[in-house]
């Protein structure tokens, strides 16, 4: 009933920028939340950046002051503007959604990822 569409992932030198886009489209009443988690290999999915309905927004500390999210209501997207890209950045972008059915029921969903290499 959900389907998140992740573009703008790919191969980019250190000190570089990229700007990864999510779509969300299906029963999808309302957002609580839009962002994006990573995955490195062998390490465990973190918090890239949130923008709450309500709330801060929120980022993970090791890409403060390089990251910006932003949301696109009318469009149901949220943006990922990454700058000064480091070589750790490098790995699986994953959009996330937290949205509430017509229901009213808050569930979660994540995006099958896009992969980013940063590396010179």
């Amino acid at each position: 009933q959900v389907q998140l569409v992740e573009s703008g992932g790919g191969l980019v030198q250190p000190g570089g920028s990229l700007r990864l886009s999510c779509a969300a489209s299906g029963s999808i009443f309302s957002y609580d939340s839009m962002g994006w988690d990573r995955q490195a290999p062998g390490k465990e999915r973190e918090l890239v950046a949130e923008i709450p309905t309500v709330g801060r927004i929120n980022y993970g500390d090791s890409v403060k002051g390089r990251f910006t999210i932003s949301r696109d209501n009318a469009k149901n997207t949220v943006y990922l503007q990454m700058n000064s890209l480091k070589p750790e950045d490098t790995a699986v972008y994953y959009c996330h959604v937290v949205y509430r059915s017509r229901r009213g029921t808050s569930d979660d969903y994540w995006g099958q990822g896009t992969q980013v290499t940063v590396s010179s």
